[in-house]
């Protein structure tokens, strides 16, 4: 009880510092004013809970729609909104998935919350963190104009704010920035697996279609920065959206799991063509990596079709990523002091802000940043290290193949599908699907385009009696009659019973 009294106090205090905070922020804050926007709502589009508690098994009451504690960074008016501390972020985490509490229950479960985040750290280094004032004003005035969006993906089970100050540092910048909590697809605890990355998938998907509502939202410049588990979901839900145009991935997962990577099907390097900025803490030894994560295994070594800029923090380790728990509540240094952190955070900041500026804002500047030697942005020489992959082109995907033949033409069907093939072995286009694709485009009256996709079908599959039946009728159609025909017979030599090609050569006034 003591605990709780003492953080309720913390909590409720104004914004004045006990001891230095071992976070200390170097990078000027942009031209704009931050606001911060909580927003407790419901997915009811998916379940959460289901009938049953899994510990106490008690019948589920209340509310059982999937919940989004919603968290929008905003430029804001100056002057506006009230002041927060970190201690006013920490409390957030108490209800993020459970909006049902009276007012006296919320503070109490927010003091027993916070408690248990600082329970580590000494008192009055305890009393520093929480007391030190954070960028962003509650609920400010929105500044006029629109703004990039960057939907936010925390880590592995973590809350919306644990990179506050990153989040508050790209508002300034003139970002709208969206975040919601880490939590599995069934309750609070994720999971390790495909269904729990695809649980936060459909939240980053949730907060696409949340910011179509803003005012401040111009989605035609949309990103996705995601930290650890978040920068695995960040690249799936790329590869299901290619409205995403950039993604931040904070030491992502995308290079930790490559067996969840193959589970998905989806995730490949050619549905992934928005450039990435990824940025690693320091490689680990060989004797300290898994067996599967390795250069064979990693997704990030076949990905090119998007540019990659790798970026690697020598003082960091996994968790300092997390600027709020990492560095401010709990306290993970490793080999580095605190004032060497602060200068690593200081430059992640920097380049997570040139990439977005370069990629979304079309900032030419920041662009020439990205290609800069590390010895020539100013940065120290022992902090980090950079190499960037640019894209090679467009990747070998079936839209890709479609624009290709709109431009040079769909009689060239067969030689830019073998253009196709020769760039990427794992190309493919089924016999099935080209002959859907080609009685669409019949049914659509495009006669020429038809024609062309359904005789690439017969030159790949010259066994097929079904792809010349298909291939007759589109030259038929096309006014072709004797290329029809000839098509027509092809199909009753390699199938003498096909009843439909026999009919179609008494349509055209040929024997069979």
């Amino acid at each position: 009880m003591r605990v709780v009294v003492l953080l309720l106090a913390i909590l409720g205090a104004p914004s004045v510092s006990f001891a230095e905070s071992n976070l200390t922020r170097h990078n000027l804050p942009g031209p704009y004013a931050v606001g911060l926007r909580v927003v407790e709502q419901y997915d009811f589009a998916r379940g959460y809970r289901g009938d049953t508690d899994v510990q106490t098994g008690k019948p589920i009451t209340g509310e059982r729609a999937r919940p989004i504690q919603t968290l929008v960074w905003y430029p804001a008016a100056k002057g506006s909104g009230q002041s927060l501390t970190v201690g006013d972020y920490a409390k957030l985490g108490a209800t993020a998935d459970d909006f049902e509490h009276p007012p006296a229950e919320r503070i109490a479960i927010q003091a027993k919350f916070v408690a248990a985040l600082v329970a580590t750290l000494p008192s009055d280094r305890a009393k520093a963190e929480l007391a030190a004032p954070m960028q962003a004003r509650r609920d400010a005035a929105p500044a006029s104009g629109k703004f990039p969006v960057v939907i936010y993906a925390p880590s592995f089970n973590a809350e919306a704010y644990e990179n506050a100050d990153l989040c508050e540092y790209l508002a300034s910048q003139g970002y709208l920035v969206i975040a919601s909590p880490s939590f599995g697809q069934a309750s609070r605890g994720m999971t390790t697996d495909l269904e729990g990355v695809e649980a936060q998938v459909g939240d980053i998907e949730f907060l696409i279609g949340y910011a179509h509502g803003l005012p401040q939202a111009d989605l035609s410049r949309l990103a996705v920065a995601g930290y650890s588990w978040g920068g695995l979901a960040n690249a799936m839900a790329a590869a299901k959206d290619s409205r995403i145009r950039a993604l931040v991935t904070l030491d992502g997962s995308i290079r930790y799991w490559p067996n969840i990577v193959k589970q998905s099907q989806y995730l490949t390097p050619a549905r992934v063509t928005a450039p990435m900025l990824y940025i690693a803490a320091a490689p680990k030894a060989v004797e300290d990596t898994a067996a599967d994560v390795n250069r064979d295994q990693s997704f990030l070594a076949k990905m090119k079709y998007a540019d990659l800029y790798n970026v690697t923090m020598y003082p960091y380790v996994h968790a300092n990523f997390s600027a709020m728990f990492g560095q401010r509540l709990q306290g993970n240094y490793g080999a580095y002091d605190k004032d060497e952190l602060s200068t690593a955070n200081d430059w992640v900041e920097t380049y997570v802000r040139r990439f977005l500026d370069a990629y979304l804002k079309g900032d030419v500047a920041a662009r020439a940043f990205l290609d800069t030697p590390v010895a020539k942005t100013g940065a120290p020489r022992h902090l980090l290290t950079i190499d960037v992959n640019k894209s090679t082109g467009a990747p070998p995907t079936r839209a890709a193949f479609a624009a290709e033949l709109n431009r040079a033409g769909f009689e060239k069907a067969l030689a830019t599908y073998q253009a196709f093939k020769t760039r990427d072995p794992g190309f493919e286009i089924d016999e099935t699907e080209l002959n859907r694709w080609g009685y669409q485009r019949l049914a659509a009256g495009d006669t020429h385009m038809a024609v062309g996709v359904l005789k690439l079908a017969a030159d790949l599959h010259p066994d097929s009696w079904n792809a010349f039946d298909s291939l007759g009728e589109a030259y038929a159609a096309d006014g072709d009659k004797a290329r029809a025909v000839a098509a027509y017979r092809q199909s009753l030599v390699l199938n003498p019973k096909n009843a439909n090609g026999a009919v179609q050569l008494k349509v055209l006034g040929a024997a069979p």
